[in-house]
């Protein structure tokens, strides 16, 4: 289920893409099967870097122009040398760490003059519903620990010499889940009704069916469970080496290529 939409975020080849709190690996692996680029995720979860590795084993390519790295960093704190991205995402990750503007800081010092960012995170309105049915929600550990204002958060990437240039939301259907998650918290494991609706969602993701990917397009706008925002930064440097290394030391870690 990916939340980027490539058609906005375009991969060039020999792209060096960094996707910042990958989790499972949902994105890093689908920008190494977008073509030849260098692709690697971070996150600080040692276990959803494991997951990440098995999951992208069956799309190994052997491949002299495409590589795939994975490695555990503090996002606050990142092992990549000053402009070695020439693309970097970072989904659903802000609304969990304290911190979040070093984050921001982080981005701005690892990304290429002329980098394209995509960032995303919890709409406000369907997650302060999520918040308002179920304490637990927020404050399993490593939960969420603020609802993001959207123009709030454009406006702080702006002023990193970031221009935005694209806005859109996604998934519209997970929203109600969440919403029956919430509501029914102590027994969403076994509740009837979570269980079909998320059948209903496994349908969706693999069978793109007309009726559900038409319908979710309609109510994104509306009911999108998380708002997605492009930005560039800002133009070419004089002077900048873009030949430096990936990182000011090789990739480690769990890494796969």
């Amino acid at each position: 289920m990916l939340t980027i939409n490539f058609h906005d975020f375009p991969l060039a080849a020999g792209d060096r893409v960094l996707d910042l709190g990958c989790g499972e690996g949902r994105h890093v692996i689908n920008v190494y099967l977008q073509g030849d680029v260098v692709a690697i995720g971070v996150d600080l979860n040692h276990r959803d870097l494991l997951t990440s590795r098995e999951r992208f084993l069956p799309f190994d390519q052997a491949s002299a122009n495409k590589h795939f790295y994975l490695q555990q960093a503090d996002a606050t704190k990142l092992p990549f040398a000053d402009h070695s991205f020439d693309k970097i995402i970072c989904s659903e990750v802000l609304e969990h760490i304290p911190d979040y503007q070093s984050v921001l800081t982080e981005i701005q010092r690892i990304l290429k003059p002329g980098g394209l960012l995509a960032i995303t995170v919890p709409r406000a309105w369907p997650e302060k519903i999520c918040w308002w049915l179920s304490e637990e929600y927020h404050q399993v550990e490593g939960g969420h620990i603020r609802i993001f204002n959207g123009k709030q958060l454009r406006t702080d990437i702006e002023q990193r010499s970031f221009t935005f240039y694209k806005r859109h939301w996604a998934h519209a259907l997970h929203s109600p889940f969440w919403w029956m998650k919430c509501l029914w918290w102590k027994t969403q494991d076994t509740n009837p009704l979570i269980k079909l609706y998320h059948r209903l969602l496994v349908w969706d993701l693999m069978e793109k069916p007309w009726l559900t990917q038409t319908l979710e397009k309609w109510l994104n706008p509306i009911m999108g469970k998380s708002v997605v925002m492009y930005f560039k930064k800002a133009g070419l440097d004089a002077g900048i080496n873009y030949s430096s290394p990936l990182q000011k030391g090789r990739p480690g870690g769990d890494s796969c290529s």
